[in-house]
């Protein structure tokens, strides 16, 4: 017990020595003050301050942050539109100048908080002044885009960086989004009437060809067959012709009368027209008279064919 009253001041000054042994843990980076001064920063790790005399003036962070916003903005047409955002942002760097801009820049975090969401509010206001209610939900993007670029170089004089902005709902008033919706039915409305008009179009012009080659392939087949029933009655003529010819020839050579090849014809084209008439009227000249008539007509006929043909 002497020993330690005697050696007291030994423990005192252990204890002091351990009182300036500080912790900090990873993410963070601790800044060292001397009466009130910045002397230097701690990093993650077991460290040294000296006893009483220097001071933890602030722990900063230097992991991902997230915070939630909504605000209204009025666009260039007067229409209210509602933000709802998440933005994310960290410390710029682990620099020294950094963590010494993050710890002196602001009283607090809530200082800093404030004037960070305030300046992207005021920086998507300004765009969506600029733009039409119907404009807006397109540009989700370029909003995005917008507030990077104009608040990048302020955020760097704070020594933070703006990781990403969140656009994650925008909404208008209800009297906005039901003439919206009704925009959005008309155009559904029209735009089918024109594919239902292009459909029917389509369908009628597919069977006006449909129907005009049908025409086409009938008149061809028509053609064809007359072409043919032409060549085939031509055929029968030539044949008839050339038998009555050589008959003709035969009979001469035998001193025999030609007309009996004629009185021959003329029975038996009577004889056809009484089997396979069908009811049909024909009127003859059956008289003597007018069956010479007709073999005249006939050796009339042969002997221009005879003249034509020497």
């Amino acid at each position: 017990m002497s020993a330690i009253i005697d050696y007291w001041w030994i423990i005192l000054v252990i204890v002091i020595l351990l009182s300036g042994l500080v912790t900090v843990n990873q993410g963070m980076i601790a800044v060292i003050t001397l009466f009130g001064k910045y002397q230097r920063i701690l990093r993650p790790g077991l460290g040294f301050k000296i006893p009483i005399l220097e001071q933890i003036y602030k722990k900063i962070s230097i992991q991902n942050r997230s915070i939630e916003m909504e605000f209204q903005a009025v666009t260039f047409d007067q229409a209210n539109v509602y933000f709802k955002n998440m933005l994310l942002y960290s410390v710029q760097n682990a620099e020294e100048e950094t963590i010494k801009k993050v710890a002196f820049k602001f009283i607090s975090d809530r200082d800093l908080m404030q004037a960070l969401t305030r300046t992207i509010e005021g920086t998507i206001r300004s765009f969506v002044a600029t733009k039409r209610q119907s404009e807006i939900l397109a540009l989700r993007k370029e909003i995005v885009e917008y507030v990077k670029e104009q608040i990048d170089l302020l955020l760097e004089d704070w020594g933070y960086h703006l990781l990403d902005l969140q656009i994650n709902d925008i909404t208008f008033d209800k009297v906005i989004l039901d003439s919206m919706s009704r925009v959005v039915a008309s155009n559904n409305l029209k735009a089918a009437a024109e594919n239902e008009g292009q459909a029917l179009l389509i369908t009628k012009t597919k069977s006006a060809e449909a129907e005009g080659n049908a025409i086409k392939i009938s008149a061809e087949a028509e053609k064809t067959a007359a072409q043919l029933r032409g060549q085939g009655v031509a055929l029968f003529r030539a044949e008839v012709a050339k038998g009555m010819s050589q008959a003709a020839e035969e009979m001469k050579q035998a001193n025999l009368d030609t007309n009996v090849i004629l009185f021959s014809m003329w029975t038996e084209a009577i004889k056809n027209f009484a089997e396979v008439g069908k009811g049909n009227i024909i009127f003859l000249d059956g008289s003597s008279e007018g069956m010479t008539k007709s073999m005249n007509q006939i050796m009339g006929m042969l002997e221009m064919k005879s003249t034509k043909n020497p």
